[in-house]
């Protein structure tokens, strides 16, 4: 009952309007993927239990990359939502999503989605996101890697068996006192420590950059998703050791001319580290693997490994290396993309291509024994027909066991992914850039 000069208001009390937000804005799919990456939604409207919250995908901007219905919804154990999406062909779409919460009170979002195309052994693929230049890989345990970059100073961490963002992520760059990228190309594990190597090579238009002179250490504590990193020692000069200790022996390999200025690294007569891998029983020894040169520098020539007998403390103590003689490894006229061992000393040679556009040139993998005068022995043939160059082998199974599976990673960088002509590491949004790990069984 209203008292006498006072009137009803204007409006009755109602129900706040409901929120929604997004983990992320942006996803990167894949037609025909396994376990593609998802978006988790948060929804909430003061005074509505979650549950009672309904989201819709009301349209999309490019049905033909993915439609309304391609959206899988799920619910979250505390009633948030998590999304997938299944694309049907490459390209780009907006999704938009709307909340209904109680009196009618809508809320919408758009999330931006890219999808790559199908690739080939898509049930055995997964994606890691937030960089498409993977360059180096080392397992942590637990299903975890570590992953480089050779267009950053940053290690991240991923669930090898998921496709998504990494789990952590650590950038070096102040540690090292860099700016700009020690192009990190290959990794050894020795106990809880990591080494990791610039490609040492000039860059591709035949500048020298410094940083990219760079070995250095990392500590590893916890293993797994627990995995923790610090920073311990870096050598600036392992370029100018190389250079004087071929020179020294006749400039057998062409190190000085392979690093004059103007010289690109990536040619058959170039210089470009690429593998990084102890010797047989060593802590000490650590084999280079050489993209560039080959050995002799002509079609057909060998792969060059170049062991460095006191790695160890060159990190430790900053010591000039000292060298063993060079190890011409036949692999068919490829060269050393990278070079894994296990704890049993049997090794895979990841073998590509030395020349810059070789993203469809042959790729396969060969078995060693790591002894200098043993000759490899190819294990499988690499396919070529998806974007991306195989970059790194993550762990080396038991050779000798039937159905040997091992895992690698591509880098994306210069691929087209979305079909727009950008190549993957000029992408704006780092949620859309992404390498491929994939599972092969070797022969």
């Amino acid at each position: 009952m209203l008292l006498a000069g006072l009137t009803a208001p204007a409006y009755a009390v109602g129900y706040d309007n409901p929120t929604i937000t997004l983990s992320a804005t942006r996803l990167s799919g894949a037609v025909g993927a396994f376990g593609d990456p998802a978006v988790t939604v948060d929804l909430a409207q003061a005074g509505v239990p979650t549950g009672f919250l309904r989201l819709e995908v009301v349209s999309s901007s490019n049905p033909a990359v993915a439609d309304v219905a391609d959206v899988r919804q799920e619910r979250t154990r505390d009633w948030d939502r998590k999304l997938t999406v299944r694309p049907r062909e490459q390209g780009y779409t907006d999704l938009t999503l709307k909340v209904t919460g109680r009196g009618g009170k809508t809320a919408t979002a758009v999330l931006s989605y890219a999808a790559s195309a199908r690739v080939s052994g898509a049930p055995s693929t997964r994606y890691l996101t937030g960089s498409s230049d993977a360059s180096a890989a080392v397992d942590v345990g637990g299903g975890y890697a570590l992953v480089a970059d050779d267009e950053s100073n940053v290690l991240r961490l991923y669930d090898r068996s998921r496709s998504g963002a990494p789990v952590r992520t650590w950038d070096l760059g102040p540690a090292l006192g860099l700016k700009k990228e020690a192009d990190i190309e290959a990794a050894a594990r020795v106990g809880d420590t990591v080494y990791w190597t610039g490609s040492l090579g000039n860059n591709k238009d035949g500048k020298y950059k410094a940083e990219r002179n760079t070995v250095f250490t990392t500590r590893i504590t916890g293993s797994g998703a627990a995995t923790e990193i610090t920073f311990k020692a870096d050598y600036k000069g392992l370029r100018e050791d190389l250079v004087a200790w071929d020179t020294a022996n006749g400039s057998r390999y062409g190190f000085a001319a392979g690093t004059a200025a103007g010289e690109a690294p990536k040619q058959i007569d170039g210089f470009n580290v690429e593998g990084l891998e102890f010797a047989p029983g060593s802590t000490t020894t650590a084999y280079l693997g050489f993209r560039a040169p080959l050995a002799p520098a002509v079609p057909g020539g060998k792969a060059l490994l170049v062991p460095v007998t006191n790695f160890d403390q060159v990190l430790a103590t900053g010591a000039r290396a000292v060298f063993g003689p060079g190890v011409e490894l036949d692999l068919g006229g490829l060269a050393v993309r990278d070079v894994r061992k296990n704890a049993q000393d049997q090794y895979l040679i990841l073998a590509g291509s030395w020349a810059a556009d070789d993203n469809s040139d042959p790729y396969a993998l060969y078995q060693w024994d790591g002894i200098p005068g043993h000759a490899p022995v190819k294990r499988a043939d690499l396919p070529t027909t998806d974007p991306g160059g195989w970059e790194a082998v993550v762990e080396v199974p038991d050779l000798t066991a039937p159905g040997a599976r091992v895992q690698l990673v591509t880098d994306n960088g210069a691929a087209d992914l979305y079909g727009d002509g950008t190549e993957a590491k000029d992408l704006t949004h780092p949620e859309w850039k992404k390498a491929r790990a994939a599972w092969f069984t070797l022969g």
